[in-house]
């Protein structure tokens, strides 16, 4: 095994952040670690402990990890009270997010939205804070090729299942526990599970 993803579940709450770690192997892909952190430890301890014995490493966080250019730009010279010449939806959503749309039907949240934008802001934080403690920082990867020891991307878990063929909306909470069940399932069919929880 040479590199690992190390999947991050963001949240503005460390309790709440969920993590797992795979490899690609010759025989498929394995994951070997899944969990929260413990008391007193903080989400960036646990990932770095997670990178300790890869050589590379591909960080896949469930936020966004960057706000609209236009949102930026207008933001910079704007005034309290000032008119906003931007429509909303230049304001508020990313290019990658209308392409998301286009190609899947499905719209993410619009990252300045209260909720995603504080998430975002946890991620980044996180993201900041782990390549602090390396020897070098965490860019983001623009190409499956990335040069460096780390690296980051965005991703979007309804994506995934939408393109995997799954219900990719309407499976959380206790009424669709079993929607959630067969989701697992067929994560156990597609990967090799070598979990140690710790």
């Amino acid at each position: 095994m040479n590199g690992c993803i190390i999947g991050i579940d963001c949240a503005t709450d460390p309790k709440r952040v969920g993590l797992a770690r795979g490899w690609a192997t010759a025989n498929g892909p394995v994951v070997d670690r899944l969990g929260k952190v413990a008391k007193g430890e903080s989400v960036a301890d646990r990932v770095i402990d997670w990178m300790a014995d890869a050589p590379r490493v591909l960080l896949a966080m469930d936020a966004p990890l960057g706000w609209p250019a236009a949102l930026g730009d207008a933001l910079a010279v704007h005034r309290a009270g000032g008119f906003l010449p931007v429509v909303p939806n230049r304001l508020f959503r990313r290019d990658t997010d209308r392409f998301t749309h286009r190609q899947l039907g499905k719209l993410p949240l619009d990252v300045g939205a209260d909720r995603i934008a504080r998430t975002a802001h946890a991620a980044l934080s996180l993201l900041h804070e782990i390549g602090e403690r390396q020897p070098c920082a965490v860019p983001l990867a623009w190409s499956p090729g990335f040069s460096e020891p780390a690296a980051a991307i965005e991703v979007y878990p309804a994506a995934v299942l939408k393109t995997s063929g799954m219900r990719f909306q309407g499976y959380k909470g206790a009424a669709n526990a079993a929607q959630r069940t067969g989701m697992v399932s067929w994560l156990q069919e597609q990967l090799v599970f070598e979990v140690d929880t710790a």
